[in-house]
């Protein structure tokens, strides 16, 4: 009997195996397919992948306006996918994931099948062992991290819809596509069709697309993306049905309820992006006595399950479906099994954010979250602000911070902007410290860059507290709130501040 079985080779997975082992078990990690998880095999990895050509296909419409010459280049979608899967495996054998398993003392059974409990200490594997029969492995204590899979619906002609783990086998690039969905992963897919000259329709059930980010999240991308041509209809009823337009035909007519009566689309393709279950079904759960809900493990704040000696983390927990989580979730549940139920997770400060065109991040409270239960003050910068910006011809976005009126203390930053996903580290990093605003307002942030906008929003925001910045407590910046030499836009308050303060104009 091993001291800790491993349930799915991902995030969570791994790295709960790694910790269990530095810990002193024994432990057997067993993984259905292929280590790595869904981010690395068809999600996060590859359809970055696809975002870095989405990129370079806008980046080479700016080509006239630097004075270069050259033609627009065409997408081969064949050869696009091909990159993303070779992306995919030089990832894999940078994370030599089996070597550094083994290396650390953990059993890795990978390629396993389908591994469903027998009993609360024993769990079977689908692939036959030797001779046929049925391997069988017990363990004193389990760590459930199997993972999760795109959700299919099921209505008339559901069968005709894609998920965004079906774009690796797609044969060529439609030309119109819609996407039913527009959270993260219908978000991306969205942009990185328009941008390889699909015609998109993007169906959202809720009243704005991204619903679970910041209102001003989702508008500035939503315009964005109307710019770019990307239809968004929100408010929709749900999908009725989906037909061919013939016997033999590939185009398809969608149809779906609007507030107005049912709506029908033309379209190539239809691809859902409606949600990510837990993969539950197929572990026999019931047989280990372990509760679900709504297609995800039930856990505690110790990431117990119903059972005390089984443990779950990652996205089959359902709450925080993110790698940078799962991996947090993952060492926590190893500790947990290994030394004892004791520690709660916390998942207050987690930077997150898509590969739109353009990007957007998020990390803390949202504008409306905080002010429901804090005294805060809330202070925005366009991107239009930014010499980086101008330098590079991307203009478009905004910073905005949310902080504490008592405490100073950052409580949520939402931006919208080219590197947005890179930006928003820095804020989670001033949240993690506990660093006071104006603390964050006095960085010497290099120039000219994408991330100066922290300092000018967080400049802002200190002047909104009424808080001074500086050596001794006192800079004219803080009196201008300007972070970059240039003064621009704050030419004329420049002109007043140092008419307050007796300067002369020479």
């Amino acid at each position: 009997m091993s001291e800790l079985v491993v349930i799915g080779g991902g995030p969570a997975g791994v790295t709960a195996a790694l910790r269990a082992r530095e810990l002193g078990a024994e432990v057997i990690l067993i993984e259905r397919e292929k280590l790595g998880g869904t981010c690395t095999n068809d999600g996060c990895v590859p359809t970055r992948a696809l975002a870095k050509a989405a990129r370079l296909v806008r980046d080479a419409e700016q080509f006239a306006d630097y004075g270069l010459r050259g033609l627009a280049p065409r997408v081969d979608f064949s050869g696009v996918l091909l990159w993303a899967r070779r992306v995919v495996e030089e990832v894999h054998d940078k994370k030599r994931l089996r070597d550094r398993l083994e290396a650390a003392g953990v059993e890795v059974l990978d390629g396993a099948g389908d591994v469903r409990f027998a009993d609360p200490h024993t769990v079977r594997l689908e692939n036959d062992g030797p001779g046929g029969t049925k391997v069988e492995i017990r363990g004193d204590r389990f760590v459930i991290c199997a993972g999760g899979h795109a959700r299919r619906l099921g209505f008339p002609g559901s069968e005709h819809a894609l998920t965004h783990s079906d774009v690796w086998d797609m044969e060529s690039l439609p030309e119109s596509v819609a996407i039913i969905g527009a959270a993260a992963t219908g978000c991306q897919l969205a942009s990185i069709f328009a941008a390889f000259g699909c015609r998109v329709r993007l169906l959202e059930l809720a009243p704005r697309i991204l619903p679970g980010e910041d209102e001003d999240v989702s508008r500035v991308v939503g315009e964005s993306f109307e710019r770019r041509g990307i239809q968004i209809e929100t408010g929709i009823g749900g999908v009725n049905g989906i037909e061919k337009v013939s016997e033999g035909s590939e185009d398809l007519v969608l149809s779906y309820d609007t507030p107005d009566g049912e709506r029908e689309a033309g379209v190539d393709t239809v691809m859902l992006s409606v949600g990510w279950p837990g993969n539950v079904d197929a572990l026999g759960l019931e047989a280990a006595g372990v509760a679900t809900d709504k297609g995800h493990i039930v856990v505690d704040d110790t990431l117990q399950t119903s059972v005390p000696h089984i443990f779950a983390a990652g996205d089959i927990t359902g709450r925080v479906m993110l790698v940078q989580s799962a991996t947090y979730e993952g060492s926590l549940a190893a500790e947990q099994a290994v030394l004892g139920a004791e520690g709660a997770q916390s998942h207050e400060i987690v930077p997150h954010g898509g590969f739109t065109d353009p990007e957007y991040a998020s990390v803390g409270l949202t504008e409306k979250a905080a002010r429901a239960g804090h005294d805060c003050v809330v202070s925005s910068v366009p991107y239009a602000d930014l010499d980086r910006g101008v330098i590079d011809g991307h203009q478009e976005g905004f910073c905005k911070l949310i902080v504490d009126r008592a405490s100073r203390r950052i409580l949520g930053a939402h931006i919208v902007g080219e590197q947005a996903v890179e930006v928003v580290q820095l804020v989670a990093t001033a949240m993690r410290g506990e660093m006071p605003v104006e603390e964050l307002a006095d960085i010497e942030f290099a120039y000219p860059t994408f991330t100066a906008i922290v300092g000018l929003v967080a400049r802002r925001a200190a002047r909104g507290l009424g808080v001074t910045i500086g050596y001794r407590g006192w800079s004219l910046q803080s009196q201008l709130g300007v972070a970059e030499w240039e003064l621009g836009k704050d030419h004329d308050k420049m002109a007043d501040v140092r008419a307050s303060l007796n300067f002369s104009k020479a």
